[in-house]
């Protein structure tokens, strides 16, 4: 797993942090999300829990969804609180065993609660990077880890055509659209680069170190069309207009015989807390 330099002024991306709506609409569909969302590559996982202060670490995630993230680290051997903005999704990470409080990281009270490391998988970004990196330095114990990860998948050539034409006809200037215009893991790289300069602003921080690991998955057409509605950029897509993009999506894969590869990029941004004066 190569260790990647660090771009010290980031290239502008979207605040989307400010957007609300979106980032509290995923409980709308929790079973999908746990269901349907990829995990993260158990290299990733180890790799942080080898970084932190101790062998069976005391960990924050942050953004915790339905607890895909928590379950990996625990089954790693950790002891994992969450937290998450979401109602919904914590219900649902609570249903699974996990402990979870709800809160905006940002507004969370950590009750002079510290751990080894803080974690957020697919959710910083819906946090304001200075204020969360704040917060995670509070909520960290001296030389503890601050681990941010973004898994940002690009499908095989002709079926990332195939879905380009689809989103820009039938969702012409959205989002959704607007996210085929630029290989997934240069937008992720961006905030990669934006949540590392949130964590340099803090000064409390050794500097950060961005990590990349690659992986394929293959995904056969239900498997997709289930993931489709947990995106983001589709979460809050009127019923008929999803119909219309599944329909043609799914048209789309069986052209190609049924599946198609997705070639993940996990990237993932980190920074040892430093030790207090």
């Amino acid at each position: 797993m190569p260790t990647l330099p660090v771009n010290r002024s980031p290239r502008s991306v979207p605040t989307s942090h400010d957007d609300r709506r979106t980032a509290e609409s995923f409980g709308s569909r929790a079973e999908r999300y746990d269901r349907a969302r990829p995990h993260y590559p158990q290299a990733l996982v180890d790799r942080i829990i080898a970084s932190s202060p101790r062998p069976s670490p005391d960990v924050l995630d942050v953004g915790c969804g339905t607890g895909i993230v928590a379950r990996q680290f625990e089954a790693a051997g950790a002891r994992v609180l969450g937290v998450d903005a979401d109602v919904r999704m914590a219900g649902l990470a609570r249903q699974r065993g996990l402990e979870v409080e709800v809160a905006r990281f940002e507004e969370w009270e950590t009750a002079r609660r510290t751990f080894d490391v803080v974690v957020s998988g697919q959710a910083w970004h819906w946090i304001d990077p200075a204020a969360g990196a704040a917060k995670a330095a509070q909520a960290l114990r001296p030389d503890g880890l601050l681990a941010l990860f973004w898994n940002a998948g690009q499908p095989q050539s002709d079926i990332a055509e195939a879905f380009a034409e689809i989103y820009h006809r039938l969702l012409p200037g959205s989002l959704a659209a607007r996210q085929w215009e630029t290989p997934a893991v240069e937008g992720y790289a961006s905030l990669c680069a934006k949540a590392a300069h949130g964590i340099q602003e803090t000064r409390a921080f050794a500097d950060p170190e961005r990590w990349r690991l690659d992986w394929n998955r293959t995904y056969t057409r239900d498997e997709w069309l289930d993931q489709l509605p947990t995106q983001g950029a589709l979460t809050r897509l009127p019923r008929a207009e999803l119909e219309e993009v599944l329909g043609d999506v799914g048209t789309a894969i069986d052209a190609v015989g049924g599946g198609f590869t997705m070639h993940y990029a996990t990237l993932a941004t980190t920074a040892a807390r430093a030790a207090a004066d």
